[in-house]
């Protein structure tokens, strides 16, 4: 078989043992949720991350392995795409594979495919799409605009800031004369209306929910009340972390490279990269001029970079950033799995979002049959959702707020005495749900050190309209 296959295999067998053996982040929980109550959209993203997800477990249970089953495999394809991609847009190169091999040096790649959130769908069906370009690019075959249009239109189905794919597409058909002839085609427009029809549940979704989750998602569009240069240190800094200093640079000069290229030789493939790329992270670096752009949310921007890096940066700097990159994701790997340092909340995001959610369903549990209560709550969703993972069989768990009004969730039956977990860094405001009477507290930890602190609240489930859900337990 091919090396560079066998390695593709590797790396995925890799990523399989760690989306086992990994604890779950409160987020893959609250997914997990949204899989057991399928629905055309929700108040935070588009569905198909559930739908992963319902797919994964209806495979291989309700654990950690079947929650994330579909990441590694899908970024498998994705690694193929981007592959087939790069060769197919510069024959002459043949960039495809170190793109790859690039794109899976990089953190934010692996550990997208370990964990199981809207990026990971995202992610994949935009290299798909990226493939689709690239052969209809290689071949001049109007048909491929069929396969750009369904596998756009999964990629919003994904997350909404699939968009940016079509607003580079649109800048490359209005900018590069060869690309223009495509406007004379039908097929352009089938491919769109294909895109369209592929998303319309999300909208009809929205329509009969007063457009939630579209008001959600579009008010952190903008740059909020002025000109801030912390959250432009915010976003750069993250991406130097996700990416690792050197692929950024090397994916920075690439897209740059490829931009210039298209301006001095009318290359429509080194443009197709570039209006892939630059846009979108013009369009990001001005948010962050005056609101928080989140670190995963450019990593639409490197699968296009990593080719452009492939071709137009030099071979040493390439090795260079994919043995950095490897070894800052083998740090983080290790440090979530074996946490052989002791580091504060502070300094271990692995901390923070992983550790000792098995154990704090065991000390909640306990309190729950020592005060007598009849079920467990939260407040928090990622919380509730952690909860309703690991605590034992036929134990109730409530979620309370808000969003669970768009949920078709059983609600809590009024009058029921019991348990519910605050956690401290939020706050000691008034509860969700009043008369709530602090009874102790409950820490979560990994090998002593402190990872979050819990208020234990009696509570009693109120009469009236409170918005709240009794949330499924694993099968």
């Amino acid at each position: 078989m091919n090396p560079w296959l066998l390695a593709l295999l590797a790396v995925t067998a890799l990523r399989l043992g760690a989306a086992a053996l990994l604890p779950l982040t409160p987020d893959e929980a609250y997914y997990w949720v949204w899989a057991r109550d399928l629905q055309p959209g929700y108040l935070d993203h588009p569905p198909m991350v559930a739908l992963w997800i319902a797919a994964g477990t209806a495979l291989a249970g309700d654990g950690a392995f079947g929650i994330r089953l579909l990441g590694p495999i899908g970024l498998a394809l994705a690694s193929l795409a981007v592959a087939g991609a790069g060769d197919a847009l510069m024959p002459r190169l043949r960039p495809g594979r170190w793109a790859a091999l690039l794109l899976n040096a990089m953190p934010l790649t692996n550990a997208g495919a370990v964990l199981m959130t809207p990026d990971t769908p995202l992610f994949v069906f935009w290299c798909l799409a990226l493939w689709a370009v690239a052969r209809l690019q290689e071949s001049g075959r109007g048909w491929w605009w069929l396969a750009v249009g369904a596998l756009g239109g999964c990629a919003l189905l994904s997350k909404y800031t699939a968009a940016l794919f079509g607003v580079g597409l649109v800048i490359w058909l209005l900018a590069d004369p060869a690309a223009r002839r495509w406007w004379r085609d039908w097929r352009l427009y089938a491919g769109g209306l294909l895109a369209g029809l592929v998303f319309a549940p999300v909208v009809a979704w929205n329509a009969a929910h007063g457009w939630a989750s579209f008001a959600k998602q579009g008010g952190r569009a903008g740059t909020g009340e002025g000109f801030h240069l912390r959250f432009l240190g915010e976003l750069v800094g993250g991406q130097l972390a996700i990416a690792s200093p050197v692929l950024l640079v090397l994916c920075t000069v690439g897209a740059v490279t490829a931009a210039t290229v298209w301006a001095r030789r009318r290359d429509s493939a080194a443009g197709l990269l570039a209006a892939l790329t630059l846009p979108a992270a013009l369009i990001f670096l001005w948010q962050a001029t005056g609101s928080r752009v989140q670190g995963n949310w450019p990593a639409i921007l490197y699968p296009a970079a990593s080719i452009a890096a492939a071709a137009f940066t030099a071979r040493r700097w390439q090795w260079i950033g994919v043995m950095v990159g490897g070894v800052m994701m083998a740090a983080v790997t290790i440090q979530a799995g074996l946490a052989p340092l002791a580091l504060p909340r502070s300094m271990d995001p692995t901390l923070a979002r992983m550790a000792g959610w098995e154990e704090l369903a065991r000390d909640a549990e306990a309190a729950r049959v020592r005060e007598g209560a009849a079920f467990i709550a939260a407040e928090e969703y990622g919380l509730a959702a952690e909860l309703a993972l690991h605590l034992p069989p036929g134990v109730p768990v409530i979620a309370i707020s808000d969003r669970w009004d768009l949920f078709t969730l059983p609600e809590s039956e009024a009058g029921q005495q019991g348990l519910m977990l605050r956690s401290l860094r939020r706050g000691e405001g008034p509860s969700l749900w009043p008369g709530a009477e602090p009874v102790g507290e409950l820490v979560r930890s990994r090998d002593g050190m402190e990872a979050e602190r819990y208020r234990l609240l009696r509570v009693r489930t109120p009469a009236g309209d409170q918005p709240s859900a009794l949330l499924p337990r694993p099968r």
